[in-house]
C-alpha cells in the first residue's frame, strides 16, 4: 500500500504554497487511503478507485498545468505495478478483492500509487533534495502503511518478515525515485510561478 498517511511538512526552500491547500491534500489523502484500503477489506473495491479519481479531479483542477502532473503520475503507476507484481510473485503478500488480472495487484491497490502521486507535489514536497531521508522515510512507512491496511483486512501477510522486509527495501527505493521524477513534472511550480509575476 502506498506509503502514507502524507506529511504535512516544512517547505523546501522557495517552495512555498498556501497551508490550507497543504492541509487539505495530505486530509483529502487520507480519506482516499482509507477508501481504497477498507473498500479492498470489504469487497467494494470500486469504493477506493473513485475516491481516488476525484482527488485527481480536484488536483487537477486547481494545478496550473496538469501535463506535468499526469507524468507523475504514470510513472508512479508504472512503479507501483511492477513493483506490486514482484511482491505477488513472492508469495508473501495476498489480497482478498479486486482482481482484474493475473499476476498484477488489485485495482484498488493501484489507485494507492495513483494517490501517492498526488501528494508528491503538494503535502510531500518538503522532501525535495532530501533523498536519503525520502529513501529512510519510505523505508520505514512503506512497510507500517501496509502493516496498518494488513490489520484492517486488505491484505494478508503470508510470510510477514519476508513480506515486511520486501516493502522496506522497495519503498526505500520508491520513495526517492519518485521524488525526484516530482522534481521534474511538477505542474504546481508553475502555478505559484504565475503568481508570483501577477504580484509584481
Amino acid at each position: 500500500m502506498a506509503a502514507g498517511p502524507a506529511a504535512a511538512g516544512g517547505p523546501a526552500p522557495g517552495d512555498v504554497l498556501p497551508l490550507p491547500l497543504v492541509l487539505a491534500n495530505a486530509v483529502v489523502f487520507q480519506l482516499a487511503w482509507f477508501a481504497c484500503v477498507l473498500g479492498g477489506a470489504h469487497g467494494l473495491p470500486w469504493l477506493g478507485p473513485l475516491a481516488v479519481a476525484a482527488m485527481a479531479a480536484w488536483h487537477l483542477g486547481w494545478v496550473a498545468r496538469p501535463d506535468p502532473e499526469l507524468r507523475l503520475v504514470a510513472a508512479a503507476l508504472a512503479l507501483g505495478l511492477v513493483f506490486d507484481a514482484l511482491l505477488l510473485a513472492s508469495g508473501a503478500i495476498r489480497f482478498p478483492s479486486g482482481h482484474w488480472l493475473p499476476g498484477l495487484s488489485p485495482y484498488w491497490m493501484q489507485a494507492l500509487w495513483v494517490l501517492f502521486a498526488l501528494t508528491l507535489n503538494v503535502s510531500l514536497r518538503w522532501l525535495k533534495g532530501r533523498l536519503l531521508l525520502a529513501a529512510a522515510l519510505g523505508a520505514v512507512s512503506g512497510p507500517l502503511s501496509f502493516w496498518g491496511g494488513a490489520r484492517l483486512g486488505a491484505a494478508t501477510l503470508v510470510d510477514r518478515p519476508l513480506a515486511l522486509g520486501l516493502l522496506a527495501v522497495g519503498w526505500g527505493l520508491a520513495m526517492p525515485l519518485l521524488v525526484g521524477a516530482a522534481t521534474r513534472w511538477n505542474g504546481v511550480a508553475a502555478r505559484r510561478a504565475a503568481a508570483a509575476g501577477a504580484a509584481r
